[in-house]
């Protein structure tokens, strides 16, 4: 009955945070477990008693300070610097860029919205036809919840209580390698399409990009150095990454005004306010589901199946990836995490950070996948590509895409190897 009530809620097109507090209310309800009633707000708020969810908020403010401050820009440039007149060339520097901004943002939809404004217009000016400069950025954009900071982890590090600041590192790897997938996704498709050349700059106006571009390096230098070299935790250096943000658009480049502050703000508040949202209401939900022992009875099930760690990550990656189709990538992450991860751990003896990389991988994918898939509606939204062209477009790096998720859930240690 509690699947069936959240199967329509969601077929109706009620938000997903909603189906979620809807559905723990009706389980209470129809269960007669009334007395659970008194601990429904408890438990809303206290899915959110955690400092490393701090960290949200902070690197939206991070990515709303770079784009108005002018930081994106002076990325392309100086990625563009280093291309000349190689074939493809501003698509691999719209890849470049997206992967320097990934360690900044954090957010794979906040990202597309940025990259999309600044880098489809560019690519379509060049030459390139629209559905492939969006699928480029889009594809790029993935690299935003892999490559620290990611939001996906922060929330993943919470749910799991682990270090957060492991997590980060642990997906420097896997995002390097997903980023190195996709420029070889381009190099095959420029044997096959005459895809237009890079810019040549001469001498000078290259350096004066890499000069112009370079401050912007800080950003991500603040953020991964501070934590890998224990200075700062994660929401301590998410801080301090905005306020970097903030000082290089206002003192260095001059284009960000105090009076685009409070709509900067406002920006990052709302969008920060609908994750904080969704972990809330998911939490509940969790909450639910455990009180109903379906772990312990999943775990039997699949214990059943298989005793192999790799057939059973195979397995759970058929699940996320139709969860992926249909729910939010981080409702389905806090929804689904409280359930797998001890079957995982205790069951399967698979590493929790090997874990949590594997699955978010996956959800992202969903970002990009019919029929929910917020990012095709974000790109469309934003390039005006219909849905088909660019899922057609996009089907390379999806490809690639899923040969990384493979690849790192039949070798954890890709993962690990830098935390242990």
């Amino acid at each position: 009955m509690v699947g069936a009530a959240f199967g329509l809620l969601l077929l109706a097109g009620v938000p997903i945070a909603l189906v979620l507090a809807g559905s723990a209310l009706f389980y209470i309800l129809w269960s007669g477990q009334t007395v659970l009633l008194q601990s429904y707000a408890q438990q809303l708020f206290s899915s959110i008693e955690s400092y490393g969810l701090l960290a949200i908020p902070l690197f939206m403010l991070t990515g709303e300070l770079m784009n108005e401050g002018g930081i994106t820009g002076r990325l392309v440039g100086m990625a563009s610097a280093f291309m000349g007149r190689v074939k493809g060339g501003l698509a691999y520097i719209n890849l470049v860029v997206n992967m320097m901004v990934a360690s900044i943002m954090g957010s794979a939809t906040a990202q597309m919205a940025v990259m999309s404004r600044a880098m489809v217009p560019a690519m379509e000016k060049e030459g390139y036809d629209r559905p492939f400069a969006a699928a480029t950025t889009a594809a790029g954009s993935l690299l935003s919840p892999i490559i620290p900071p990611s939001m996906l982890f922060v929330i993943y590090g919470v749910l799991a209580q682990i270090s957060i600041g492991d997590m980060f590192i642990a997906g420097i790897l896997p995002g390097l390698l997903l980023a190195l997938s996709f420029l070889v996704v381009l190099a095959l498709i420029g044997t096959v399409k005459d895809l237009p050349r890079g810019r040549a700059m001469d001498a000078a106006g290259r350096w004066a990009a890499v000069r112009a571009g370079v401050p912007t390096l800080i950003i991500p230098v603040v953020i991964v150095g501070g934590i890998i070299g224990g200075i700062a935790t994660p929401t301590e250096s998410a801080a301090v990454a905005a306020l970097a943000a903030f000082l290089i658009g206002r003192v260095l480049y001059k284009e960000m005004t105090f009076a685009r502050i409070p709509v900067v703000l406002l920006r990052a508040g709302f969008n920060a306010s609908i994750v904080v949202f969704i972990v809330a209401t998911a939490g509940v939900f969790g909450w639910v589901i455990i009180y109903e022992q379906v772990p312990q009875a999943l775990a039997a099930r699949l214990a059943g199946l298989t005793q192999d760690p790799f057939v059973f990550l195979l397995l759970v990656n058929l699940g996320l990836i139709v969860v992926g189709m249909v729910i939010d990538g981080i409702a389905a992450l806090i929804l689904l995490v409280p359930i797998l991860l001890p079957i995982a751990v205790q069951q399967y003896g698979i590493d929790p950070f090997h874990f949590g990389v594997v699955v978010c991988l996956n959800l992202v994918l969903g970002l990009l996948t019919p029929p929910v898939g917020a990012g095709l509606f974000v790109m469309t939204a934003m390039t005006g590509v219909r849905p088909g062209a660019l899922v057609k477009a996009l089907a390379p790096f999806l490809l690639a895409s899923f040969s990384v998720l493979m690849l790192l859930s039949w070798q954890g240690w890709i993962v690990t190897v830098l935390i242990r």
